[in-house]
């Protein structure tokens, strides 16, 4: 089972004491300066709570080092009263020392912390706690600790740091061993892959909106999960595509990365009401039709809504992990309660901000935005239900269960909502924390989303969050001058524009150098269609060129924007053929039908998808009927 910890309050430090057996307290007595030590347990007991007393407690106290009294604060501070070494390794980084090596046996000494955490009850279990009366005493000079801080940067780094260390081998009377002693280190830097993803998502929802009206995405009706040519589809139409190449792999023979954004995509569109399958396709809902108009509110229904989906389990997506499914699927906590725990403490990352995500994970236990991701990991596995089985020791810990969860929620979920801005890696290229697990050997990574160095929570993330009330686009920050001219070329005049502008220009234009671009009308129309708008790129280039934008130019963008949107798609319809004209323009022009369909023709009609029920009674109610196939 999972481990979970337990109030197991101390009343007195003699209660605690009487706990220990004989040997244990002469171990205490021991770090204490006493003259003829006692032999007997009452006696032992009397001088240990002697020195825990008065002014002598304070000079036990000075011989903890930092680490320790910080873990005696945690403790007597923590709402269970209850030392939690996990977290306390999360918010500090280290862990206190309670015993040290005994050089002259195999067995261990008792460092002076044992002298103010004691065991919960006499047989080694319970949880680690500081005495009541103890901890009274010691709230007179003992400050509370502060609370958990998030750290976090104004610029992500360009590369991602990894030390490789490599042992050296040498020849022994028994063949070769491993000297730890001889470690040679190797740093890379890693270029990072930066996504800032505000705007993508609010151009992508459209696209994957009108992709289901036209009726072109699939997904299995006893599943509702996409297949691969419905993943390979959509990839190759987002605005910014997938996070990586889905058959991207480190060599050949590994697994491939596979889709992060198109897969997310697909469920967050189900799970937020906007679709649902007719047949084998998805098709609008009336709230997805509604929708097309405002992308930033829809995006921030649809996180709301999937804080509380049963639709899917995000922790499936870790695919290495086996035994989620069957008998270990009853014994998975609900993901409804883990998305809540991770979504508070979402709200209290900085906006705009960098964080780092090995950070933010450690922030989350040290803060104590703690969840489980099941009741038994005896039943989740890697490779072969026994040998592989996460229930070992060691092998279920917060970097392998919560972190792996936590990862992908962020990954793939909220930066594609555009919540959060993403910088990563490859997957592979982040050290293993895993190869101590059984089976991984072979393992290019254990999650699709090792990858994931840094994010950001933007200003469309803290509206999604509930920490904003409105949202407006924030502008893309100018790195470069542009040279707007009159031929409707664009040459970079100073600087040097980012990746992201770049990007931007290239959604917009056509490249004709290294630093030259030509507006074209083509992309323009291709772009306003799938949902931006030509002020985006009026904006961009006014805020980069100090001449201000040519006439030329002017007019050509006002020309283009209006033409872009001279149609307008209202949905898709039914087209009926009438018997002959006459019924046609009866039924186009009854009061009771005339609300619900338009001539297409002398004997045609068109009516909306979502208005086929209400049309058929409306027409038998005029005696006709319309049959179904």
């Amino acid at each position: 089972m999972a481990t979970q910890i337990e109030n197991s309050s101390i009343p007195t430090i003699r209660a605690a004491l009487e706990l220990q057996n004989g040997d244990d307290l002469k171990s205490l007595l021991s770090l204490l300066p006493v003259g003829k030590k006692p032999t007997r347990k009452a006696e032992l007991v009397a001088a240990i709570e002697e020195h825990l007393a008065g002014e002598k407690l304070h000079s036990l106290w000075e011989r903890l080092d930092g680490t320790q009294r910080l873990a005696v604060a945690e403790t007597m501070y923590s709402a269970l009263g209850i030392f939690d070494a996990g977290r306390f390794r999360a918010k500090y980084g280290v862990s206190p020392v309670f015993s040290t090596k005994n050089e002259k046996s195999y067995g261990e000494s008792p460092s002076p912390l044992r002298l103010f955490i004691y065991r919960g009850d006499r047989y080694g279990g319970g949880g680690l706690t500081v005495p009541e009366d103890l901890a009274e005493r010691l709230r007179q000079f003992v400050p509370k600790p502060a609370s958990a801080s998030l750290a976090s940067v104004a610029e992500v780094p360009e590369t991602f740091e990894r030390v490789d260390k490599t042992y050296q081998w040498e020849e022994s009377d028994q063949g070769l061993t491993r000297k730890k002693s001889k470690v040679s280190l190797t740093t890379h830097q890693i270029p990072l892959i930066r996504r800032d993803t505000e705007r993508d998502a609010l151009a992508e929802l459209v696209i994957v909106l009108r992709l289901v009206d036209l009726g072109k995405l699939a997904v299995s009706d006893k599943t509702s999960l996409p297949g691969a040519v419905t993943l390979r589809e959509l990839a190759g139409v987002l605005a910014g595509g997938d996070f990586y190449p889905p058959e991207a792999r480190k060599s050949e023979g590994s697994e491939a990365i596979g889709s992060i954004k198109a897969f997310a995509w697909l469920l967050l569109i189900q799970a937020g009401g906007l679709a649902e399958l007719h047949g084998k396709k998805l098709a609008l809902t009336k709230a997805g039709r509604n929708a097309l108009g405002k992308p930033a509110e829809t995006l921030r229904g649809i996180w709301q809504r999937w804080l509380k989906t049963k639709l899917f389990d995000e922790f499936n997506r870790v695919d290495a992990i086996k035994g989620q499914q069957g008998k270990g699927k009853r014994t998975m906590i609900a993901p409804v309660s883990r998305r809540a725990v991770v979504n508070e403490a979402m709200r209290e990352c900085p906006v705009d901000r960098w964080v780092e995500f090995d950070v933010f994970s450690r922030y989350m236990q040290a803060a104590g935005h703690t969840f489980e991701v099941t009741r038994q990991p005896w039943d989740l596995y890697i490779g072969e239900a026994n040998y592989g089985s996460l229930g070992h020791s060691g092998f279920h810990g917060w970097s392998i269960l919560q972190k792996r969860y936590l990862s992908c929620l962020l990954f793939e979920y909220a930066a594609t909502l555009g919540m959060i801005d993403v910088a990563y890696v490859e997957p592979w290229q982040v050290p293993c924390d895993y190869s101590d697990l059984w089976g991984t050997d072979d393992m290019s990574f254990l999650s699709r989303y090792d990858g994931l160095c840094w994010f950001r929570l933007n200003l469309l993330g803290a509206y999604c969050l509930g920490e904003s009330d409105d949202y407006q686009p924030s502008r893309l920050e100018a790195k470069g001058v542009l040279a707007i001219l009159p031929s409707l070329q664009i040459r970079v005049a100073s600087g040097v524009l980012s990746t992201e502008e770049t990007l931007f220009l290239e959604t917009w234009t056509e490249r004709e150098g290294d630093d030259l671009w030509r507006l074209d009308r083509a992309k323009i129309l291709n772009a306003v269609e799938n949902g931006r708008r030509v002020d985006e790129l009026r904006d961009f280039l006014e805020a980069r060129d100090p001449q201000g934008l040519p006439d030329i130019v002017e007019g050509f963008l006002s020309t283009t924007g209006r033409q872009a949107s001279a149609l307008k798609n209202i949905g898709t319809v039914l087209y009926i053929e009438c018997a002959d004209a006459g019924i046609a323009e009866l039924i186009a022009k009854h009061e009771q039908t005339s609300a619900l369909c338009r001539l297409a023709g002398s004997k045609q009609l068109v009516v909306k998808v979502e208005f086929e029920e209400r049309f058929r009674k409306a027409v038998n109610g005029l005696g006709y009927g319309m049959p179904k196939v």
